[in-house]
């Protein structure tokens, strides 16, 4: 390729990269300038400048701390939920049975039902504590119906997240398993290896590169968990199901605190930053490995 093939190649691209640009730098911008305000929507025209008073107040504001807390239970138990059972629904879709290819599609469709639905339908059609399903099934068999979202909120929003994110790790994982070289699986059988050591030692080192990429990007995803929280517990009770994503929505929409929202923001974007950093690196050493 010549320099000037290469010229034209940046001269075309140049829009798109600069559109790009604009698109990330201005709201990001705007952010930083709003974190250093006392500004609140309900008195307009009444901004002043407070530096980093706005910083200093979300940080050192309880409700932080217990989001943060929700925050890293929600995307910890989600991973180790859909990774655990990713694997096992995987392992089980890999097997030649009849009707395999209209059960991947039924393993993979909770995954394109939007947040907000799929939420409404837990809330009312499944966790109900009178006419859900899960209270009928207690009552049958002679159990009390559990209220989900007032006696375990934090455990009712992560099963709802894990079901909506469960295809997406059992698609990933799948993919990974029908690359695996069958050589492999027939000399550890002829070697006298077991199920479980075959597993072990043959299916589950070649899993680790899918899993981590799963990692990754359920991760960056699941910080800013929101449509699942907002309809079925409001981040409550008290701050019991409150991550940083919805306190930065109540601050801002509820409370009308646009420059503590906005330090907030920042906040969130570092911590994002500083997770990320550390699970694309996990990534790499992997892909080298």
């Amino acid at each position: 390729m010549t320099e000037e093939t290469r010229g034209i190649g940046r001269l075309l691209l140049s829009p798109a990269v600069g559109l790009l640009f604009v698109w990330m730098i201005v709201p990001l911008a705007m952010t930083i300038y709003f974190s250093t305000l006392h500004y609140n929507l309900l008195n307009p025209g009444m901004e002043q400048f407070v530096g980093l008073d706005n910083y200093i107040y979300f940080l050192t504001d309880p409700a932080f701390l217990a989001s943060l807390y929700n925050t890293l239970v929600l995307v910890g138990s989600v991973l180790v939920i859909t990774i655990a059972l990713g694997t096992l629904i995987a392992l089980l879709l890999d097997q030649v049975v009849v009707g395999r290819s209209i059960v991947r599609l039924m393993v993979i469709a909770p995954f394109f039902v939007m947040p907000t639905v799929s939420a409404l339908v837990w809330k009312n059609l499944l966790m109900h504590p009178v006419s859900g399903l899960l209270a009928y099934i207690a009552e049958s068999v002679g159990l009390a119906p559990i209220d989900w979202f007032a006696e375990m909120p934090l455990l009712a929003v992560i099963l709802i997240v894990a079901w909506q994110w469960l295809p997406f790790a059992t698609l990933i994982l799948l993919t990974a398993l029908q690359s695996l070289d069958e050589e492999q699986k027939e000399a550890a059988e002829m070697d006298g290896a077991s199920a479980l050591s075959s597993f072990v030692y043959v299916t589950l080192p070649h899993l680790a590169r899918p899993i981590t990429v799963v990692i990754l990007i359920e991760t960056i995803f699941l910080l800013t968990v929101f449509a699942e929280i907002f309809v079925t517990t409001g981040g409550g009770p008290g701050l019991a199901t409150t991550n940083i994503a919805f306190l930065i929505y109540s601050q801002a929409l509820i409370q009308y605190d646009v420059g503590s929202a906005s330090a907030g923001g920042m906040v969130a974007v570092v911590i994002a930053n500083i997770l990320a950093f550390f699970l694309v690196r996990i990534v790499g050493r992997n892909l080298e490995a």
